[in-house]
């Protein structure tokens, strides 16, 4: 007993030794790194409490989804980042951001209408005239499948939108405007050629 204690001690001092000449910033990424690397799961989720409580910033969405520590973005900068081009892809926003990257206590893995309400308005982002039909409508789009009582869980499509393809004006592989007019454009001299022959 008395030499596990003693073993702890040492380690104690050898970390303080080696963190002490370091920065702020520095220690921080180290003793993140050195938590990944051994798997705490415990010291990262205490860790990123904390940093929730001190007031830290994340500086992108992934920090969340990677698991990275800080805390999470704001849904206006959110969606200030992901640029959603309609209600539609706003809603898979607001699930994305739920189930994702808000903090892990209040993540869910469903949205309902009140969500779409509630995060349209705090994002600044133009409710639709009837917002009864906003998650309907998202799940025609191929975004969403319905969780029964109102709810809406983001299905693959949805998760790919907003993780992989926005911002639209992306090169994201996912896009898929961009290598549709691609594919347009070469198939128009054959079709010439065709009509010449």
């Amino acid at each position: 007993m008395t030499e596990s204690v003693d073993q702890e001690v040492q380690a104690i001092k050898a970390v303080l030794s080696a963190l002490g000449p370091l920065s702020e910033k520095a220690r921080v990424s180290v003793l993140e790194y050195v938590a990944k690397r051994l798997d705490l799961t415990d010291l990262q989720r205490l860790s990123g409490l904390s940093s929730e409580t001190s007031g830290g910033v994340a500086t992108t969405p992934a920090t969340t989804d990677q698991g990275q520590v800080g805390t999470p973005l704001h849904i206006k900068t959110f969606k200030e980042q992901k640029k959603p081009r309609s209600a539609n892809e706003m809603a898979a926003v607001v699930a994305y951001y739920l189930g994702n990257v808000t903090a892990a206590g209040q993540r869910k893995g469903t949205v309902n209408q009140k969500d779409i309400e509630t995060y349209f308005k705090i994002a600044g982002f133009p409710l639709p005239q009837q917002v009864r039909v906003t998650l309907p409508n998202a799940r025609a789009a191929g975004y969403f499948d319905a969780a029964g009582g109102g709810q809406y869980r983001l299905n693959a499509v949805g998760h790919n939108l907003v993780a992989h393809t926005m911002p639209r004006g992306g090169t994201s592989v996912l896009d898929t405007g961009t290598p549709g007019r691609e594919r347009r454009k070469r198939n128009a001299p054959r079709s010439a050629k065709r009509r010449s022959s």
